[in-house]
């Protein structure tokens, strides 16, 4: 694994089928993260999204694998992050286990120490936002927005 990786793991009380469907239709992905954009929920398939504020994301499906496992490239095309969209990888995978799922994330190949640490908070912001809805609950507007 390269030095600028993030790595974190969260329990989610929802079955892995109902946390994977928040990776793989547009409305429920928009529930957590994003305000607006675009999807194609196939190997090879692009997405692009409004973050927050004006970032925006760019990248590519690489591998849909029900309900256990999405990997899909990851940068930015606007925004003041020094990531060039697709540059780098973000895998999760989904592990059934008696409270839910335990979805570990991994982000790899990230430029440098800090664009690691800007995302570890990004995505332990965004997947608590996750972990709610997938629940059932209301994340309640982001802050982030």
């Amino acid at each position: 694994m390269s030095v600028n990786a993030v790595t974190l793991e969260r329990l989610i009380a929802a079955r892995p089928e109902t946390v994977f469907s928040f990776f793989t239709d547009r409305d429920k992905w928009l529930s957590w993260m994003g305000a607006d954009g675009t999807f194609s929920f196939e190997p090879g398939g692009a997405y692009r999204t409004r973050v927050n504020g004006d970032n925006v994301a760019e990248g590519r499906f690489v591998e849909i694998d029900p309900p256990k496992r999405v990997v899909f490239t990851w940068g930015w095309a606007e925004g003041e992050m020094p990531v060039p969209p697709g540059s780098t990888t973000v895998e999760i995978t989904l592990e059934p286990v008696a409270e839910g799922t335990l979805l570990r994330l991994v982000h790899r190949d990230l430029p440098s120490p800090e664009a690691s640490a800007a995302h570890e908070e990004g995505w332990t912001h965004y997947t608590g936002r996750l972990a709610t809805v997938a629940a059932g609950g209301d994340p309640g507007p982001d802050e982030w927005m």
